[in-house]
């Protein structure tokens, strides 16, 4: 499947999370204020003004969210999803569909892209917008066949020497007995082995939600990056507040002692590289955010591609093993 270029659909503006507000609010009076024909110059002295603040309190309420609060951003309805990115991103996209056993996951989507001159293989979990495409796209909880599917393409891309782009955005992968019966454990450990193993470039880019060990079966890479207000977890936050305090009440003292933010992620060498949101997150202007994420792909997959191919798996290897390890 071709890329379309035709837009995808938006849904209505949702409701502003609860520390947007004060923004949401001093847009309107900005709003309102420019909707005057003829502003006297009081008003367009106040418009200024108004712009200047929106700036300023974004900056201060973005610049001090805590984990809960980042959380909620990750997972915000207009955030822009793998679609989105495909869209914006890749100058060519061409699906490959399959894992050649049992069916087509559409939960993890692959395919050839084109990245300015750069070839690659793309590989993202995408959840879905409304609820007809989160029905079809199982809210980015992949199957088995999902990640029997990427690995497929995947050691496609090696034989051929092309770099490889994995989008991870899911809450983790389905844990339904369909699943569990066609070996879902299996086929995300199996996918661990394997990406580690592959001689040619691989990036990751956590772009919303990164969960559990659905998201790590397609994160194994040379160069791990983050949205500044993604999230990268071993369990989510309500998950964790259900075992740790048996309920769901303590999500946010969870998401605090999980220190899954890209800020602690990139301290504790778990990501290499965190990239900049637009003022107010990326779900405030798509274009912006693909902007820069294609600008951080492009010099990802150019300086890896410099290393010798020989090289990358051993490379890879150490990187992980590095990951957990503190002198004291």
């Amino acid at each position: 499947m071709a890329k379309s270029d035709q837009p995808r659909k938006k849904k209505p503006a949702t409701p502003p999370l609860p520390f947007e507000k004060p923004i949401f609010d001093l847009e309107a009076q900005l709003a309102q204020l420019e909707s005057q024909l003829d502003p006297t110059q009081t008003a367009q002295e106040a418009i200024r003004n108004l712009r200047v603040e929106i700036t300023r309190k974004s900056r201060e309420i973005f610049g001090m969210l805590d984990a809960w609060e980042t959380v909620l951003v990750a997972r915000h309805p207009d955030r822009p999803q793998t679609l989105d990115y495909l869209e914006l991103v890749f100058d060519e996209f061409v699906e490959l569909h399959g894992d050649r056993a049992y069916r087509d996951d559409p939960a993890i989507l692959t395919g050839f892209g084109k990245l300015d001159d750069e070839k690659v293989l793309f590989v993202g979990q995408h959840k879905g917008r409304d609820l007809q495409e989160r029905t079809t796209h199982n809210y980015g909880m992949a199957h088995p066949e999902g990640y029997r599917k990427a690995m497929q393409k995947m050691e496609m891309a090696a034989r051929f020497g092309l770099p490889i782009i994995c989008f991870i955005d899911t809450p983790g992968a389905y844990p339904g007995v369909g699943a569990e019966e066609r070996g879902q454990a299996y086929a995300i450990a199996y996918s661990l082995r394997e990406m580690s193993r592959l001689n040619t470039p691989i990036i990751c880019v956590v772009i919303g939600e990164g969960g559990s060990g659905g998201a790590l079966g397609i994160g194994m890479g040379d160069h791990i990056c983050m949205l500044q207000f993604s999230y990268y977890s071993v369990i989510s936050p309500e998950g964790c507040a259900g075992i740790l305090w048996k309920h769901v009440r303590h999500r946010d003292e969870a998401a605090r002692a999980l220190r899954f933010t890209s800020k602690d992620l990139l301290g504790f060498g778990v990501v290499d590289e965190v990239i900049s949101e637009p003022l107010g997150g990326a779900h405030r202007d798509h274009r912006q955010m693909a902007a820069t994420l294609k600008a951080s792909l492009i010099r990802g997959v150019r300086t890896l591609r410099t290393i010798p191919r020989n090289e990358i798996a051993n490379r890879r290897y150490d990187r992980l093993r590095r990951i957990g390890v503190f002198a004291e």
